[in-house]
């Protein structure tokens, strides 16, 4: 985890501080029920709660007994009897360590999603503010970067919000599916500690529980978590990309913010980069980069073996931070982004009219004039606009092939004709 690119509360669920307080807190619940099922007193039970709840666990002194027992839940559940006294002989009856490990990692992931949700939900939320903004500010569509009909500024933006969505359902169904809580002993039989213990481990950390743990999650679960982070930081990329592409100078139809202040070029105080963005595109490859290894994990050995966790202790707070960290900053980029419609205009009018090349050849197979005839005759004059000879509909009017009257053909050249669907996409996207 990058500190740069990093918010405080997304940090936070990964700091040791919280992770050993929810490795307590799943011995406690667990010695709780157990006391409830007479497997252990319901005093010691009770002294856990009472003698740890408020402690404060030393990391560094988890890690000095770690250097002696290669083993970091044997070394934590030796720090926590230092602080409890003898009662905590009775924690972890039963239990093995991938209960404490993946039942914690199942809670700080879903945590972790809750934060992204909140991202998400701020990026829709200045999606349908400047999209509603531009519902009807006209620019030019464009297919593999080439000019092609007229669109609005706000249907653009329409269409981010509506990935949006759909990114805020994958997260939810992502959380939804990683939320599971483990606490079946040696291999998941159950045989030192009853199933009760973990339902009430499960409802009181708020997950589900796993309906079978060999020893440990399965990690397809993982899988398809972090998947779902790759393809939403795809989404944030694809929204990234079109700000930079419209930045460009010889386009500059919208652009990043620039403060008071703020330098672009160490060498040329004149530049306005779209640092922001580009800043996007590489945060969505670092978290990109949790999918393959996350998918690799699937395959462990037999009930289980540890060939997933020094992965996993890398992109669980990698992943989760540094999207966390883009949401916000693109949410940011969104809510100040300077919009030109005026170069908008200036960038539709650029091709002399061209952009309605399609009208024009559907007019003409409407009036009688074969499809490849009109579109023959109306590429042959686009062509001519092309090497900069004049004005398309000059070009029409002087061909006999376009037979279309001159009223009529001027018409065609209406912006409106391309905004006419406008609320309709609209009232998909946003509702009434």
């Amino acid at each position: 985890m990058i500190t740069r690119y990093s918010r405080p509360d997304a940090v936070a669920i990964w700091s040791q501080e919280t992770k050993y307080k929810i490795w307590f807190e799943i011995e406690a619940h667990a010695a709780t029920k157990m006391a409830e099922l007479g497997v252990i007193p319901k005093e010691s039970a009770e002294a856990i709660w009472a003698n740890g709840k408020d402690a404060t666990f030393d990391a560094d002194r988890i890690d000095e007994i770690e250097r002696t027992t290669k083993h970091d839940v044997i070394a934590f559940l030796t720090h926590v009897s230092e602080i409890v006294g003898e009662e905590a002989r009775f924690l972890h009856q039963g239990m093995t360590s991938s209960d404490v490990l993946d039942t914690c990692f199942a809670v700080q992931l879903a945590r972790s999603t809750d934060l992204l949700l909140d991202g998400v939900d701020r990026v829709l939320a200045a999606l349908e503010t400047r999209a509603k903004e531009h519902k009807y500010t006209v620019t030019v569509g464009r297919s593999h970067g080439i000019h092609a009909e007229p669109v609005t500024f706000g249907l653009k933006l329409a269409g981010y919000h509506a990935e949006f969505q759909r990114a805020r359902r994958r997260l939810v169904t992502a959380r939804e599916e990683i939320a599971t809580c483990a606490i079946s002993g040696a291999v998941g039989t159950f045989a030192n500690v009853s199933p009760e213990v973990e339902a009430y481990v499960a409802d009181k950390m708020g997950l589900s529980v796993e309906p079978v743990s060999t020893q440990v999650i399965p990690r397809d679960r993982h899988a398809a978590y972090f998947a779902a982070l790759g393809v939403v930081a795809s989404s944030i990329e694809r929204l990234a990309t079109e700000i930079r592409h419209l930045q460009r100078t010889e386009v500059l139809e919208a652009e990043e913010f620039f403060d008071k202040g703020q330098k672009g070029s160490s060498a040329m105080p004149h530049k306005r980069n779209p640092i922001l963005t580009e800043n996007l595109t590489g945060l969505a490859r670092l978290v990109r980069s949790s999918v393959v290894p996350a998918m690799e994990n699937v395959a462990l050995w037999h009930e289980r073996d540890i060939s997933h966790s020094s992965v996993e202790r890398g992109i669980g707070p990698d992943a989760t931070i540094h999207l966390d960290f883009a949401l916000h900053r693109l949410a940011g980029v969104i809510e100040r982004l300077n919009i030109y419609p005026e170069n908008m205009q200036k960038n539709l009018d650029r091709l002399g009219g061209l952009v309605f090349s399609q009208r024009v050849m559907l007019a003409l197979t409407q009036a009688g004039v074969s499809r490849e005839d009109a579109y023959a005759a109306v590429q042959e004059n686009a062509m001519k606009v092309w090497r900069g000879e004049g004005r398309f509909i000059d070009f029409l009017k002087d061909d006999a092939r376009v037979t279309l009257p001159e009223a009529e053909l001027e018409a065609l050249f209406d912006l409106g004709y391309h905004t006419k669907n406008v609320d309709v996409v609209f009232q998909r996207v946003f509702g009434s």
